[in-house]
């Protein structure tokens, strides 16, 4: 048995549960004549959390020749204990090291990440460098959001997949696995591959340089292959696989329950937002399936709490109807659900009572801004009465306590912006005592993150604060905050910029990621790990300056390292709404009146374009 094999390296660590593998519904296909491992770049508890892994391998392991196994990212001590040991990193379902399966995926979910995914190959014996790599060593592919601009991890992965991957990814192992078959080399596979709607095979393009350090040209270097890749949509979300009997994790992870997938999209349009573009064209699964599907969730894992999951869950068409669907069932058995993501302007009082029925979740709103001012810039569309009507609603409903999200750093954003954070917050206090006269245990979470501007969104060519700037911001929302009723909680301006530089990046970071990882940086995304002086070596040693990417305003006729991805939405639908916050002018929603961006011509079933 592996857990034999392994013994006395699960000793060493504090969590062996996150390398044993064995959970109840986990597929292991012994005899597969195509063997992948899919690894999510980061710890066991946040990757099991995540559905899209769960998604894509049961999809994937639905193919009769190819078994689809997991890894995450080890933990400090579970690294240390590899290295001392001689002992390569290795897949939880049978325990063979990752440099023995053909195929190795990684899906990138955060720029933060991307040491990871660097060291998960170094302690797999697997060259990181795609151009070191010989014929016998294993695909290594790419997915996840991240992906839209794949172009600072370009020299570390042989395929990169574009969109979702329910259709796309089995249609790619398909043609691996006849490649294979049939003999063909390495590259006469990805040659194929990059032919293929949604794949991007980096070693088969050549990228040229302005003497400023902008781009100057993106080409093919062979033909046939395509000048830019269009994503990978699902049509109809009620047909799409979806994982009613995924493996039950041993630990508890960060989202301890079954996650449900209403819709895919986001009709709002928020100009900050990346996920709310790429995710185009909005589409809706059907009250049926999701009903379906959650209680299926249910009976395989019997978890007691439903998650209904989309970027705007408060947006989707018969949210009525599905949560007195669901309470049909779960109310008598005691399983709670929670509505993450609700727009504060369609809180429902009556959704409200219904989903505390069981037992009260985190209730959470995002005015992203402190001023209408601000908010017009960024399309909030939505008012202070909105959201101070909103609040009043969650008081009378028997709320203590919220959490509100904004940013600092957005574009055009004034002191007076940052105060009215302050400003805000202080009149939701105010609103609650209007309505609870007694009410000492109440309080306001006030989480403000820093802007980064993101690929395929209107702010793709603003500059980001910089570090100075930001944190300066912070102190004063500090100091503006003067009641203890106001908790305030803020993200490291370091983190962020690092963020900002690989979110723009070029292929020219994969060298500062590599020696970053050679000096020991990994597991950024948590704050005990993050050293922002090795990252500057890092640069510095590899002759970047990462100021170009995260603090440069770009002109609207700069080629983007991102240009030869299309995501579904057109630079000139950009470019209007980079002029319409200019000038403080929103947009509808994509509901109320379509504003042109391009992606019904994706299409989709239940969907909002025409």
């Amino acid at each position: 048995m592996k857990t034999d094999r392994y013994a006395s390296l699960l000793r060493r660590v504090e969590k062996p549960g996150r390398y044993t593998g064995g959970e109840f519904g986990e597929t292991l296909k012994e005899n597969a004549s195509v063997r992948m491992c899919f690894c999510f770049p980061d710890t066991y508890e946040i990757g099991m959390s995540n559905l899209g892994m769960k998604i894509l391998t049961g999809v994937l392991n639905k193919l009769d020749f190819l078994g689809c196994e997991r890894c995450f990212a080890p933990w400090a001590d579970m690294e240390r204990a590899l290295r001392e040991t001689g002992t390569k990193l290795y897949a939880l379902e049978s325990g063979d090291p990752l440099d023995t399966f053909d195929v190795v995926a990684f899906t990138m979910q955060y720029e933060l990440c991307y040491t990871n995914v660097v060291n998960m190959l170094l302690l797999s014996g697997i060259p990181p460098l795609a151009r070191e790599r010989g014929e016998d060593a294993p695909l290594i592919l790419g997915g996840g959001p991240c992906t839209y601009n794949p172009e600072p991890m370009a020299d570390f992965f042989d395929v990169f997949s574009i969109g979702e991957g329910e259709e796309a990814l089995p249609e790619l192992l398909t043609l691996y696995h006849e490649c294979r078959e049939k003999g063909l080399t390495k590259r006469e596979f990805l040659l194929r591959a990059a032919k293929l709607d949604g794949f991007y095979v980096p070693s088969l393009y050549d990228v040229a340089y302005n003497g400023d350090g902008t781009l100057a040209s993106f080409t093919p270097n062979c033909e046939g292959v395509p000048a830019r890749i269009t994503k990978r949509v699902i049509h109809d979300l009620d047909t799409a696989y979806f994982p009613a009997d995924a493996a039950v994790p041993f630990l508890e992870t960060v989202h301890d329950r079954v996650t449900m997938e209403t819709s895919r999209g986001c009709i709002r349009g928020c100009r900050f937002c990346q996920a709310g573009i790429v995710y185009r064209p909005y589409r809706e699964k059907s009250v049926e399936k999701i009903n379906a599907c959650a209680a299926d969730c249910i009976r395989y894992s019997g978890y007691s709490e439903i998650s209904l999951s989309s970027l705007s869950i408060s947006d989707y068409s018969e949210i009525r109807r599905l949560i007195d669907t669901l309470l049909g069932w779960t109310e008598p058995r005691s399983i709670s659900l929670s509505l993450p993501s609700m727009r504060i302007d369609a809180f429902y009082g009556e959704l409200m009572r219904k989903v505390m029925s069981v037992r009260k979740s985190g209730l959470t709103f995002a005015p992203e801004a402190g001023t209408q001012r601000l908010r017009d810039v960024i399309n909030k569309n939505i008012t202070e009465d909105e959201i101070l009507a909103g609040c009043r609603e969650a008081f009378a409903n028997g709320r203590t306590s919220l959490k509100l999200y904004f940013m600092n750093g957005l574009p055009t954003e004034t002191d007076a912006d940052v105060e009215g954070i302050a400003v805000l917050a202080q009149r939701i206090v105010d609103a609650f005592y209007e309505t609870k006269r007694n009410g000492k245990g109440f309080n306001v979470t006030v989480s403000v993150s820093c802007f980064v501007p993101k690929p395929f969104t209107p702010f793709q060519w603003e500059p980001q604060d910089s570090i100075a700037e930001l944190e300066r911001k912070q102190q004063l929302l500090r100091d503006a905050i003067r009641t203890r009723k106001i908790t305030y909680h803020y993200h490291d301006a370091h983190v962020s910029y690092i963020e900002a530089v690989f979110a723009r990046g070029d292929r020219r970071l994969s060298r500062a990621i590599l020696e970053a990882v050679e000096r020991g940086q990994r597991l950024d995304g948590w704050d005990e790990f993050f050293r922002f002086d090795t990252w500057m070596e890092a640069f510095a040693a590899a002759g970047i300056d990462p100021d170009f990417y995260a603090a440069r305003r770009r002109a609207y006729d700069e080629l983007l390292p991102w240009d030869h991805i299309d995501c579904g939405v057109s630079r000139a639908f950009l470019v209007r709404e980079s002029e319409k916050a200019r000038a403080a002018e929103t947009t509808p929603d994509c509901r109320t009146q379509c504003s042109g961006c391009g992606a019904n011509r994706l299409g989709g079933k239940r969907s909002c374009c025409p």
